[in-house]
């Protein structure tokens, strides 16, 4: 009986705490995040430090699935694999970065590796993995809560002016999170950290859209 009332408290637990991170960032009545275009005014914010940016990974070839349950981190063979557009893209983004002037401190990057492939095109090699950034969609309840907790410690960490802290992970995770599937490939997401579990959902920038935000 009292195994029996555990697992239950532990079920409402996991309930709770995923029901606090979903509802953070989305007004009463929300399912659904839409997302939000940047504009030149957010990029001027961004150079002077203090945001999060969340880049998903460059374009893909979903002819080639992630052999679940068979995913191997060290065989890239066993994932989705980035493609050759997906690098140039990718790379498209970091010299956009670069060219718009926004300053990239700590660089934080998903274990997959298409994550890793995408980070290293836009990014160079200076990187960290952090395994709880992994794509999450075919996770059990309690592993997307611990992706879920993770993202939100990274999206919702302060970060000093004069920095941006950048995540390279994927669409699923930040849906899980606050109910937006970020899209196309190699989109990035801008967030103001606030602290305490806390941010704001600022702009979302597409690979096409850089060109037209820096002329």
């Amino acid at each position: 009986m009292q195994t029996t009332q555990m697992k239950s408290l532990s079920l409402i637990s996991v309930f709770l705490v995923g029901f606090m991170m979903l509802s953070v960032p989305l007004m009463a009545g929300e399912t659904k995040l839409v997302a939000k275009p940047a504009s030149k005014e957010i990029i001027n914010d961004l150079k002077k430090g203090g945001f999060v940016i969340y880049m998903r990974h460059g374009p893909t070839d979903t002819s080639k699935p992630d052999r679940v349950p068979n995913v191997d981190l060290e065989d890239c063979t066993t994932q989705r694999p980035l493609t050759e557009e997906g690098r140039a893209v990718s790379a498209g983004v970091g010299n956009a970065i670069r060219k718009a002037g926004i300053p990239v401190g700590e660089i934080i990057v998903s274990p997959m590796c298409r994550t890793k492939e995408t980070a290293q095109a836009a990014f160079g090699t200076d990187f960290s993995v952090n395994l709880n950034l992994r794509y999450s969609s075919n996770f059990t309840s309690d592993k997307k809560l611990v992706a879920s907790k993770t993202t939100l410690e990274l999206i919702s960490r302060v970060v000093e002016p004069g920095t941006n802290r950048v995540l390279v992970a994927h669409g699923p995770n930040l849906m899980d999170l606050m109910g937006y599937f970020v899209k196309p490939e190699a989109t990035v997401v801008i967030f103001r950290p606030m602290g305490d579990k806390r941010f704001e959902y600022i702009a979302s920038i597409p690979p096409t859209m850089w060109p037209e935000l820096l002329k």
